[in-house]
């Protein structure tokens, strides 16, 4: 068990895409584990390896917070193949501390991907789970949740992680918001 350092915003590595995972070896199986772990300790619903500097296509979720672990899910190369509907959820992450805000997201999703065992899955999530895969498959694209904002929203956020690092302010110092 190895923890991670989770990244925060404005590191530039959360803004590069993930690449496709060629082979699932024991590497990638070593990531999946600091990554579950990494993410129960944050405490965070997910995570993707992008957030720990990782540019690998690699997400685990957990959106049972009453019984950790008894859904677990480990995605490699995940690919969202369906979605419909509309849901507003309020979303925080481990790596855009101290802020949450509404986001306008697909209310149910098919996901495909592969597990660390080598097996091909589908995932169908709705709500938090639909909300949970959507999130963690934008990190692996590039993508905060704060690019799905308002600009204006995401300027007052920027705005004052600008002055935490100007005042000398660690991220890590700060409180992460409940991550989805």
């Amino acid at each position: 068990m190895a923890l991670r350092k989770i990244l925060a915003y404005p590191a530039a590595e959360l803004k590069q895409p993930g690449h496709p995972v060629a082979n699932i070896d024991a590497g990638i199986d070593a990531l999946v584990t600091d990554m579950v772990d990494s993410m129960y300790a944050a405490p965070g619903v997910g995570l993707a390896a992008t957030q720990l500097g990782v540019a690998e296509r690699v997400i685990v979720l957990d959106v049972d917070h009453e019984n950790p672990g008894s859904h677990l899910i480990k995605l490699i190369n995940p690919v969202i193949v369906e979605h419909e509907g509309r849901i507003v959820w309020e979303e925080g992450c481990l790596s855009v501390v101290d802020f949450t805000a509404e986001v306008t997201r697909a209310k149910r999703v098919l996901v495909k991907g592969w597990t660390p065992e080598e097996k091909e899955i589908e995932i169908e999530g709705t709500d938090l789970l639909a909300v949970a895969l959507q999130h963690e498959i934008d990190h692996l694209d590039g993508k905060l949740f704060i690019d799905r904002i308002s600009r204006l929203k995401r300027d007052l956020y920027r705005r004052r992680v600008k002055k935490w690092l100007r005042d000398g302010v660690p991220l890590e110092a700060k409180k992460p918001a409940v991550s989805i």
